[in-house]
């Protein structure tokens, strides 16, 4: 009696035992029947030689137009290490932007972590993320500080351009960099053109050819003098935080008026949260000089490569600028931002080129949870590659996408604000210095294109690991009477 109950206790056992394996293997079928499709590549590597051939080359895309004719716009890959799933659909990249902290977190290369620091806003996550972001993104778009940068541009532009001769060959690229890392860093730290300037930018070019560097952190590799230049900078700006730390308690002493912020430090600092530390803020303004040496020179270069290339939209640009020149001249105004923001065809010819330059081609993130996005899985822990210049240059969404074609916006400035067109990014990490970016691309092109003629050299554009002239946008301009 006692052996029969045994076995059937036994036979019970095993019928729940496989019934249970039955369950996850369905659950596990489903499960890999959500997931992309698509191919891992070779084991360790995965496809990330194959997507850095692609992305040296003029059409860095083709990786992405490969795949997207076999598995679609969302497919499985392996690149940097990681399984990633590959979003070139508008509407999914705009989830990955718009989605919470618990959802999806940044990822970047391994030396690109080394170097910002866990403190970083491109790092950091949820209220410690938004504060940081909002107080730096409400100063960015304060009228204080444009009236601010416009000034200062103007007087740098205008400086650089008188040495400028008759048949002179000028790099675009070098003049663009030489003259936003001036205005950005006053704009951050309050430093003024000097020997720190020169000191602080010659450390920062240092640290940020470190930033797609094997993670070897040896004494002599990449990296390692990358981060001995962080700290050389980390130091300088502490020691201005701390000078402006003492000023603040000085003058809280003697006054009780709320004087304006004169940079962005001084926006932290002020901040009441006390979340904010001297380090958290170092890390933070280094973060954000990089616009300076890449992101917005390469749109002032980028935008007279492709005027260079399309005399129309060049010629256009000039009558709306000179129109503007001789009107406050017969006025007897200086220009002020809103007169340069209010230049239509001008801000058109900036769209254009932020979305055929796609000077950020997407970003990374990593999922924290399983994650299902119109019918597509993607796995905790996988990372996800919102691809911007695969929409951005999607003949379904703009007609002769490879065409630079400034009027396709006119009048359609919705446009710019649908998942279509993301060269800032999205969501709660939205560059927060997106109009500035455009404030100084109108300025530079309005002194170029009322003061100088110019006749472009043969240059092509690279794009990884970032977007550059290869031979720094060369042109030979002559001065307009």
């Amino acid at each position: 009696m006692g052996a029969l109950f045994l076995l059937l206790a036994a036979t019970v056992l095993l019928a729940v035992t496989l019934a249970k394996c039955s369950m996850i293997n369905r659950r596990r079928r489903a499960r890999s029947s959500l997931l992309p499709k698509g191919t891992v590549g070779w084991p360790l590597v995965g496809e990330t030689l194959e997507f850095v051939s692609c992305a040296y080359s003029p059409r860095p895309e083709s990786f992405m137009d490969k795949r997207r004719l076999m598995y679609g716009k969302v497919f499985k890959s392996h690149v940097f290490g990681s399984p990633t799933v590959v979003s070139t659909d508008a509407e999914v990249s705009k989830f990955i932007l718009q989605s919470d902290a618990d959802v999806f977190v940044p990822w970047y290369p391994k030396s690109l972590t080394e170097l910002m620091g866990k403190s970083s806003i491109l790092m950091i996550n949820g209220s410690l993320q938004r504060r940081v972001h909002g107080l730096i993104g409400a100063f960015f778009k304060s009228e204080h500080l444009k009236a601010q940068i416009t000034g200062d541009m103007q007087r740098y532009v205008a400086e650089t351009m008188s040495h400028w001769s008759d048949g002179q060959l000028v790099l675009v690229q070098d003049e663009a960099k030489h003259i936003v890392f001036q205005i950005l860093v006053r704009g951050l730290i309050g430093l003024q053109p000097g020997k720190e300037m020169q000191f602080l930018k010659q450390q920062f070019q240092e640290f940020i050819a470190g930033l797609m560097s094997l993670p070897v952190k040896l004494p002599g590799s990449r990296l390692y003098r990358s981060l001995q230049a962080k700290k050389k900078m980390v130091k300088l700006i502490q020691k201005s935080i701390r000078d402006k730390r003492l000023n603040r308690k000085n003058k809280n002493c003697c006054s009780t008026s709320n004087l304006l912020p004169e940079d962005a430090v001084d926006v932290l600092i002020n901040d009441s949260s006390e979340q904010l530390t001297d380090e958290l803020i170092s890390d933070n303004m280094i973060d954000l000089m990089i616009p300076a040496e890449d992101s917005v020179p390469v749109l002032l270069t980028l935008a007279v490569k492709y005027l260079s290339d399309c005399p129309l939209a060049r010629k256009q640009l000039q009558e709306e600028n000179m129109q503007l020149k001789e009107r406050k001249t017969l006025l007897g105004e200086t220009l002020q931002w809103t007169d340069y923001m209010s230049l239509s065809f001008t801000q058109d010819v900036i769209t254009e080129t932020l979305r055929l330059g796609n000077i950020i081609s997407g970003i990374m993130r990593k999922a924290m949870k399983d994650v299902e996005i119109k019918g597509h899985l993607i796995p905790k822990g996988w990372c996800v590659f919102a691809y911007f210049r695969s929409v951005h240059l999607d003949e379904d969404l703009y007609q002769e996408a490879y065409k630079f074609n400034p009027w396709r916006w006119k009048g359609k400035d919705e446009m710019m604000s649908t998942s279509s067109f993301t060269p800032f990014g999205g969501g709660r990490r939205l560059c927060p210095g997106l109009d500035l970016a455009r404030l100084e691309a109108s300025i530079f092109l309005h002194h170029l294109v009322t003061g100088f003629t110019w006749v472009a050299e043969e240059d092509q554009i690279v794009n990884f690991p970032t977007v550059k002239m290869k031979r720094r946008m060369p042109i030979r301009v002559s001065k307009m009477n």
